[in-house]
């Protein structure tokens, strides 16, 4: 589920973090790291059960026409297809969603207007109409169906997006990803999955990705003296303080990975943090840190402190 690069910028905020603190316990920090991995599970969560709950929406809604008071016959002998669209149901009887929800207190029990509004935005949309009125009644219908609405109408909903960034600031960088995760999860339903049917786990190798995480926390701290005089030597015309924070904190990550890990490639290590200072930084960051890196790179191999390990990772 977290990719690297995803990684990197847990390992990157609560450095942010830990750089602006006047609380300068790496253990508390990295504690605070670790748990935002886990509330990027409790959004991917929340999102599932969104699912579940605009589903509850439309059941509710033929409950409410059938008992009032001149039901038409379209309200006694409803159209049934969207409250028994079989990806609603799959998700809905998975006990591995209902066991981490209960376990993390996930619901949508006391904000259900969201649910509320989505489902009406969605029962008035062409997608909507056109799925049912459609004769056709196949598994890979359902499936298209709800990865449409869910792209249309579930994913980039700025209010839902704002409900979340308050649950959680940090969700405002999680979102997107999220919602490409349920996607992915949407897509890998089968028509013959069961209730033990495997969701999205949160690291794709837990001992090796957590690893990964603290060491490179760790290790920004503890050379963040000798990375500094590395940038500042480099950068003749310019005092470290006047460089953004950002820039600063993604060459000293970018350092460390050159210098102590030695199994990651250094194209790897340098084209993910130029693609970090073009999201979080300046315009001219990315540039910039190039620019420097550069400069770096060539120092290290010339003194050998660039050892790099493995069959395609040796620098020429």
């Amino acid at each position: 589920m977290l990719s690297r690069r995803f990684l990197r910028i847990k390992v990157m905020q609560a450095l942010y973090a830990y750089f602006h603190s006047e609380d300068k316990s790496i253990a508390k920090h990295e504690k605070e790291m670790f748990s935002s991995f886990e509330r990027i599970y409790d959004l991917y969560l929340y999102l599932l059960l969104l699912l579940i709950e605009i589903r509850e929406c439309g059941r509710n809604r033929i409950a409410i026409r059938k008992v009032k008071r001149l039901p038409t016959k379209a309200d006694i002998t409803p159209n049934t297809k969207f409250v028994d669209n079989k990806i609603f149901s799959i998700i809905s009887i998975n006990k591995q969603v209902a066991s981490e929800s209960s376990k993390r207190q996930i619901t949508w029990e006391k904000d259900l207007e969201f649910a509320q509004k989505l489902f009406a935005k969605i029962s008035e949309s062409d997608e909507y109409t056109s799925y049912m009125n459609s004769s056709a009644k196949d598994f890979k219908e359902d499936k298209k169906f709800i990865s449409e609405i869910y792209r249309n109408f579930i994913a980039g909903d700025e209010s839902l997006e704002m409900y979340f960034e308050e649950k959680n600031i940090h969700w405002a960088d999680d979102i997107d990803f999220v919602n490409t995760l349920v996607l992915k999860t949407i897509d890998y339903i089968n028509e013959s999955a069961t209730d033990n049917l495997p969701i999205a786990s949160l690291y794709k190798d837990e001992k090796e990705d957590k690893e990964f995480a603290k060491e490179l926390f760790k290790m920004v701290i503890e050379h963040s003296d000798e990375t500094d005089k590395m940038i500042q030597g480099k950068t003749e015309n310019w005092e470290l303080e006047r460089i953004a924070f950002m820039d600063v904190l993604l060459m000293k990550m970018s350092i460390v990975e050159f210098i102590y890990f030695p199994t990651i490639p250094v194209k790897v290590t340098l084209n993910e943090y130029i693609e970090l200072a073009k999201q979080y930084s300046t315009p001219k960051s990315s540039v910039f840190i190039n620019g420097i890196l550069d400069k770096l790179l060539a120092e290290f191999k010339k003194d050998g402190r660039l050892q790099k390990e493995g069959r395609g990772l040796v620098e020429n």
